[in-house]
């Protein structure tokens, strides 16, 4: 059926008796009831699709990845069942076809489209972040909430959701600082000269070993003189901190490392500046 066909048929039953009147009103709410059908229907399956993924890839990112995929899927096909249900394939096609349409939809929308979605696909299987990981892209840094179809979606530290497309995250240096579960950190405090240097790094070291949230073993807290300043000798701490440990938010292992160590070196009767 061409362009002008189509609209020909549109023209009979929406001038035609109360007869055609009537199939069209049918033909409306069997379309509506389709597009509903097909609606709720792809929904069930993207979750029951997400939940079995899971429990296979042990990877809820690329789980929900694959069933938003599944879903978008279904609901093409039920649109393309809509049209040619209602009669409209014609009109759709004669459409696209016209005016060069199509090439503007191909050349612009579905570019960006295309583009995001096979970006996508590469984020998912090469899995570079996980739900939850903490990542910093072109300056934007945040914690990983999920992978879409078209966009990664992050929130920041003060509470803000941010959308990046996938073609930026593929193309854009990646830092993601929970991958392997470990990050280091430092900071820096300066002791008088004159000072007993060894008893305060020694001090500093066994302090900051006894903080909860501080790793040992091979990653074992550090202390070093870092810098010779004017009146200070610059002492800096180095230590690690397991990312996946929720119970210890690397801000309060932090903020309870400088406390520790900063006490003990006062009580101890060491001048800090």
């Amino acid at each position: 059926m061409n362009l002008h066909e189509s609209f020909q048929k549109l023209k009979e039953i929406l001038m035609g008796d109360l007869e055609d009147m009537e199939r069209l009103a049918i033909a409306v709410v069997l379309g509506l009831l389709i597009l509903l059908f097909f609606i709720f229907f792809s929904k069930w399956i993207k979750n029951v699709a997400s939940r079995r993924l899971s429990k296979t890839t042990k990877d809820p990112l690329l789980a929900d990845f694959i069933a938003a995929a599944i879903r978008g899927l279904i609901l093409i096909f039920g649109f393309t069942l809509l049209f040619r249900f209602l009669g409209l394939t014609g009109v759709v096609s004669g459409i696209l076809a016209g005016a060069g349409i199509t090439a503007f939809i191909i050349g612009f929308a579905l570019k960006d489209i295309g583009e995001n979605f096979l970006a996508g696909i590469l984020l998912a299987f090469k899995r570079p972040f996980r739900v939850g990981d903490t990542v910093e892209i072109n300056g934007m840094r945040g914690r990983v909430l999920a992978l879409n179809l078209r966009d990664t979606q992050i929130k920041t530290g003060d509470g803000k959701d941010v959308f990046l497309p996938n073609a930026n995250i593929i193309k854009s240096p990646l830092i993601n600082f929970t991958i392997d579960g470990y990050l280091s950190y430092n900071f820096t405090f300066g002791l008088d000269y004159g000072s007993d240097y060894p008893k305060a790094l020694l001090l500093a070291e066994e302090t900051i070993k006894n903080v909860p949230g501080i790793l040992s073993g091979n990653k074992k807290p550090v202390v070093n003189v870092s810098e010779l300043a004017a009146n200070t000798l610059k002492i800096t701490v180095t230590y690690w901190v397991n990312t996946h440990n929720r119970a210890q938010p690397d801000s309060k292992v932090r903020s309870g490392a400088i406390i520790a160590v900063v006490a003990a070196l006062k009580n101890a009767g060491f001048k800090l500046t």
